[in-house]
């Protein structure tokens, strides 16, 4: 249309004028001393127009340019906007056959490899189909025995407990039923009573008094269990502190805002020990998973003063001015989560003003081994600079996401995702493996799978494949970051791909759509170590609420062996702590997983030797 509209233009101009000089050059043929007065006449009335044309040209290229890059934003947004319409989508690829098209370089081994997967394959669903069926579980008709007995007891009217011909009725029994009922929680108050002692006969022993018990407040006013709550609330149901003062005025209580928050400060002033003892186990660890998401942060009201060496402040300085040059009234912060792969099983939240590697590099900065995450610059340069301390793995549920996600040159895609399915398949198989029986299947299997893949794309006619298009992209990903795809199959400790931690950021963004935002770095930083301890609780399928006070209980009362406190720890001790439904839930679908995975390893192996 603009090009159009261009040319239109362009000729309502030039023919006046080319008929302009053509009548001069008609009545003015034959005089000849006039003609070059003429021509310099039209050069001069040329010379606007062909600043004009330039400038309509420039003006051409630059909307070309931004027509090009609107194009390219609303192919993204329309692709969000269907991921977004269409709901919850699941990446895993059904496998049609094995992949035998691929390179490999011993097919001898790549075809004993399969066999010994098949025959595990075929035990898997031999186990599950010959045996007898599981007994079904019965149905719990009864309430639970540990909950409280109350009678409560229907009589009869008493005329109707008169026969007309005999009289009074005689009572032969009755029929019980059981009913479960709820109140709101039971608040109640402790007289504390410190006994006192003294001598009567003499006055040199002084008084005698029990030792008081240290409490989150002074005087004890509240109980850890109130504390308790409040953390489970906001960091395990996700509900704020506005709403849990409706809570508690259920029950008999109606706290403000700022004494539930006031309980939240002393207590992470009492955790603060366990949960940095936590974080310098997973800095330890020879594995740290780690992923970021946003977190809205209010405006402050006045500018922090810059503090030498402190680079949060100079983030925080500068988040604040491109903020203000936006004219926002918050400042999108970063909730950073690095979680223990192999010995330190703890999930460790850290709340950042900016998604700028200073957040990493300072977690890591004595870290050794490997760090697995997106393939987002920031994390690569951290482990860049590392001075070979880490060792980048990258992720590849990302490389499947984008070929999934890819819109054209479905059957490449297609094939790619069959030979990716089959290393998840490796996985599965492994899931109840040890650390070295994983490494040696991944060495023996996982390896190969690999090596064919690089070759296989190595064999790609650049030349084919348009250079904009969601392959090519594709492509240019996996080769760009082959060597950090192929570091997870050199351990047995760290996964395939960071879906783990990733599902980690659904806990932020749960809680994130209820309190919508923090009101400063020191409240982002509190809400960050309360997260970690409470997520890692999760972790190990505690109930938060009789960890957390619990851990509240023993530290007030002086505890520093912090290893015993550990959730893991912990959970070894109190086992009517542990939610044994989340062990069974999770144990079901593991084997659901393996049993679906062996029949269709087995179905593609039919359809292989039927089209043999």
């Amino acid at each position: 249309m603009i090009k159009k509209y261009f040319r239109n233009s362009l000729l309502f101009v030039l023919l006046p004028t080319c008929a302009f000089m053509i009548s001069r050059y008609s009545t003015h043929m034959q005089e000849a001393p006039a003609l070059p007065s003429e021509i310099k006449s039209i050069v001069d009335q040329h010379a606007p127009l062909q600043c004009f044309i330039t400038t309509q040209v420039n003006t051409i290229t630059s909307l070309q340019s931004r027509v090009e890059f609107l194009q390219v934003e609303h192919d993204k947004l329309a692709k969000l906007l269907a991921a977004q319409i269409a709901g919850h989508r699941k990446e895993t690829h059904i496998s049609s056959a094995l992949q035998g098209w691929l390179p490999f370089e011993s097919q001898e081994e790549f075809d004993q490899a399969k066999a010994v997967a098949e025959a595990e394959a075929q035990a898997i669903v031999d186990a599950r189909d010959l045996a007898p069926p599981k007994p079904k579980k019965p149905r719990k008709e009864s309430l639970p025995e540990h909950l409280l007995l109350i009678d409560r007891v229907y009589d009869v009217p008493e005329g109707k407990r008169v026969c007309p011909t005999h009289g009074a009725m005689t009572c032969i029994g009755c029929d019980e039923t059981e009913t479960l009922v709820q109140e709101p929680a039971k608040l109640f108050r402790f007289k504390n009573k410190f006994m006192k002692y003294a001598c009567p006969c003499c006055s040199e022993h002084g008084i005698v008094s029990p030792e008081r018990p240290t409490g989150l407040v002074e005087g004890n006013k509240y109980d850890s269990s109130i504390a308790a709550t409040i953390i489970a609330d906001k960091y395990d149901r996700h509900l704020p502190v506005n709403r849990q003062v409706d809570s508690f005025a259920s029950s008999g209580w109606t706290p403000s805002r700022s004494t539930l928050l006031n309980l939240v400060v002393q207590a992470c002033f009492v955790i603060e020990p366990l949960v940095a003892h936590m974080a310098k186990l997973v800095k330890s660890d020879n594995a740290i998973g780690l992923d970021e998401t946003s977190c809205r942060m209010l405006m402050p009201q006045e500018d922090p003063v810059a503090k030498p060496g402190d680079l949060k402040s100079k983030r925080l300085l500068d988040k604040i001015a491109e903020t203000r040059g936006k004219k926002e009234d918050s400042i999108l912060g970063k909730m950073w989560a690095y979680s223990g792969l192999n010995k330190a099983l703890y999930n460790i939240f850290d709340f950042r003003i900016s998604r700028h590697r200073d957040g990493p590099q300072e977690f890591l900065a004595e870290s050794k081994g490997y760090v697995q995450g997106d393939c987002f610059s920031g994390n690569i340069s951290v482990v860049l600079k590392s001075d070979d301390r880490l060792k980048f793995v990258a992720c590849w549920a990302h490389a499947r996401r984008y070929l999934v996600e890819s819109k054209d040159y479905k059957q490449e895609c297609e094939k790619l995702l069959d030979v990716i399915q089959t290393l998840y398949d490796i996985e599965q198989r492994a899931v109840n493996y040890s650390i070295e029986e994983r490494h040696a299947l991944r060495q023996r299997e996982s390896i190969p799978v690999l090596n064919a893949i690089r070759r296989h794309l190595d064999l790609y006619d650049q030349s084919q494949i348009l250079p904009k298009s969601d392959f090519a992209g594709v492509v240019r990903y996996i080769h760009g970051n082959w060597p950090a795809l192929m570091n997870y199959a050199s351990t047995g400790f760290v996964p395939i791909d960071n879906n783990a931690i990733e599902r980690l950021m659904k806990q932020v963004a749960l809680g994130r759509k209820n309190w919508l935002f923090v009101g400063n770095v020191a409240a982002g930083e509190r809400g960050a170590m309360l997260m970690s301890l409470v997520s890692s609780a999760k972790r190990h399928d505690l109930d938060v609420w009789k960890y957390v006070k619990d851990v509240l209980d023993q530290l007030l009362a002086g505890e520093t062996d912090y290893h015993k406190l550990l959730p893991d720890v912990w959970k070894q001790s109190h086992p009517e702590a542990v939610r044994t439904h989340r062990v069974e839930e999770r144990r079901d679908k593991a084997e659901r997983k393996q049993y679906d995975r062996a029949k269709r390893l087995l179905a593609a192996k039919e359809k292989r030797n039927a089209t043999a």
